[in-house]
C-alpha cells in the first residue's frame, strides 16, 4: 500500500519520525496509521484515512508508517495490534484507536482534532474583537456571541443569531432569554448575559423592546 502523492499525506521512517511527526505537530495535528501490507483492515482503513486527511488538507497532516520496516516507533508507542491509528499535538499522542473503524466513526475522529471552518471563523473574529470589547458594550456582545459559537457544540444558539442577524430583534432575544434560563454554568450565562447587553445596546437607548428584554434579564440573572 502506497502512500498518496500529496504533502496531507506521507510515508514516515524510524529515522525521521521526530521530524515529521512530533515537531510537526507543534503547527498542526499529524495522524499516524501504523500498518503493514499483510494487514487486511490496514488495507480497508488505510483509503478511509487518506481520504480524510485529503478533505482536511492543511489543517493535518496523516503520516503512515509501515511497522515491518519500522520497529523501533512502533515498539516506542507500543503498538501490539494494527491498524493503529494515533493522533499527535503538540509532541505528544492527543486520541487514539486500535482496528479498522467503520467511515463515519472515523470521520468523527479526524473532526474531533481539526477545527470546521465556523469554529475557525468565530476563533479569528474572537481574537479581532477580544482588544476592543472592554471599552465597548457592543464589541464586548460580539465576542460573547463568537465564543459561543466556539463552544456550542451543538449549534443551539444558531437559530437566535441567525434570527438577530435578519432582523428578527425581538424572536433572537426570546431564544436567547430560554437559553439563559436553560442553563446554570456561570460562565455560560455571563456569555448570554454579554451578548444580550450588547444586542441592547445596539437597539438604542429609547428601545422599548431593549427596555422590557432588560428588565427580565436582570430578573432572570437574580
Amino acid at each position: 500500500m502506497e502512500a498518496s502523492p500529496t504533502p496531507a499525506v506521507i510515508d514516515v521512517s524510524d529515522a525521521d519520525f521526530d521530524r515529521l511527526v512530533i515537531e510537526r505537530s507543534r503547527s498542526l495535528p499529524v495522524v499516524v496509521d501504523f500498518w503493514a501490507e499483510w494487514c487486511g483492515p490496514c488495507r480497508a482503513l488505510g483509503p478511509v484515512l487518506e481520504r480524510g486527511a485529503l478533505a482536511r488538507a492543511g489543517r493535518m497532516e496523516l503520516a503512515k508508517v509501515d511497522v515491518d520496516a519500522n520497529q523501533g516507533v512502533a515498539a516506542r508507542y507500543q503498538v501490539q495490534g494494527i491498524p493503529a491509528v494515533k493522533a499527535f499535538r503538540d509532541g505528544k499522542v492527543a486520541s487514539e484507536f486500535t482496528g479498522a473503524l467503520p467511515p463515519a466513526e472515523v470521520e468523527k475522529f479526524l473532526d474531533a482534532l481539526v477545527p470546521s471552518e465556523a469554529e475557525e471563523l468565530a476563533a479569528e473574529a474572537l481574537a479581532v474583537l477580544e482588544p476592543v470589547a472592554a471599552s465597548d458594550f457592543v464589541a464586548t456582545g460580539l465576542a460573547a456571541r463568537a465564543q459561543l459559537e466556539l463552544d456550542d457544540d451543538a449549534g443551539q444558539l444558531a437559530i437566535a443569531f441567525i434570527a438577530w442577524d435578519d432582523g428578527e430583534h425581538e424572536r433572537a432575544l426570546e431564544l436567547l432569554q430560554k437559553a439563559v434560563a436553560a442553563t446554570s454554568e456561570p460562565d455560560r450565562r455571563d456569555l448570554l448575559r454579554r451578548v444580550m447587553v450588547g444586542m441592547f445596546t445596539g437597539l438604542g437607548p429609547d428601545s422599548e423592546l431593549a427596555g422590557r428584554q432588560r428588565r427580565r434579564l436582570a430578573s432572570a440573572l437574580g
